[in-house]
């Protein structure tokens, strides 16, 4: 697929597929008009950078641990995967991910409380309304 193409799947505008590309994050192959084309896996690897980005990484991280993430192990051979450069960095920014997860799990459940208790005081309001 090319470019707009990729970018309509993906929702990414290719200004920024191009910019994926050039700091070596995204890699697309040459046609020989000098065209860049995408196979289908380069959806899902847009749309994980995404996530990446929005989890706080930047592109050097996204770098340096895409292809331990791409392997789709849940233990990556690290003689594999490059050398981190900044080792704290990923781990501040675990940090913050997991911050962030405690509080969306702590609101998550408090909205599923809030409307069990609402949709339970609906039922008996029903309930009551058809036994009269």
């Amino acid at each position: 697929m090319n470019i707009g193409a990729l970018a309509e799947k993906t929702g990414v505008k290719p200004r920024l597929l191009r910019y994926y590309e050039e700091v070596g994050i995204l890699h697309p192959v040459r046609s020989p008009n000098g065209y860049r084309t995408y196979g289908e896996p380069a959806v899902d690897r847009v749309l994980q950078i995404r996530e990446l980005i929005e989890s706080g990484l930047t592109t050097e991280m996204i770098r340096e641990v895409l292809p331990c993430l791409l392997s789709g192990k849940p233990n990556p051979d690290i003689e594999s995967c490059p050398a981190s450069k900044d080792l704290d960095g990923l781990r501040r920014q675990l940090a913050s991910i997991e911050r962030r997860l405690d509080v969306l799990q702590r609101n998550r459940d408090a909205i599923k409380s809030y409307l069990g208790a609402w949709e339970d005081t609906l039922a008996k309001k029903k309930a009551g309304r058809s036994t009269s």
